[in-house]
């Protein structure tokens, strides 16, 4: 049943797309709403239960083994898989851990460096990290 399920901000997406046409049709909703509706058409009985398991199907993106690319502190990287697990309570998030095929500096000094091949953290649905740089960069974003 997992193959075919959207993603979580898909879901919710979705979900904002069909409050806005019964809207446009002259019928208030609340977004909750909407959710329970996306819920239903996705064959589940209600929104806990259908985030619950798109927040499992998101975490069994990431596979052992699995190559991913993105940007660790700004870098960009290639690295596989080693562990990858949903997050209690926060549905759609996945903590992964990563062995960088090419160890990265965190450093931004010109005076030394600090280079890291292992790297944990917790991205959303949209594929980042909540964590951001002091310029406003997530600390890790995988590519889609």
């Amino acid at each position: 049943m997992t193959e075919n399920l959207p993603t979580i901000a898909l879901a919710k997406a979705m979900a904002r797309e069909w409050r806005a046409a019964r809207q446009q049709a002259g019928e208030s909703l609340r977004h909750g709403a909407a959710l329970e509706h996306v819920a239903r058409q996705l064959g589940f009985r209600d929104w806990n239960l259908c985030a619950a398991m798109l927040s499992q199907a998101e975490a069994q993106r990431y596979q052992p083994g699995q190559v991913v690319r993105g940007r660790y502190l700004s870098q960009p990287f290639s690295a596989r898989v080693l562990r990858a697990t949903a997050v209690e309570g926060r549905v759609g998030w996945v903590r992964l851990e990563l062995d960088l095929e090419v160890p990265v500096d965190v450093v931004t000094s010109q005076r030394f460096s600090s280079f890291r091949r292992r790297v944990n953290g917790v991205i959303g649905p949209e594929g980042f990290s909540r964590e951001q740089t002091s310029d406003g960069q997530p600390h890790l974003v995988i590519d889609p």
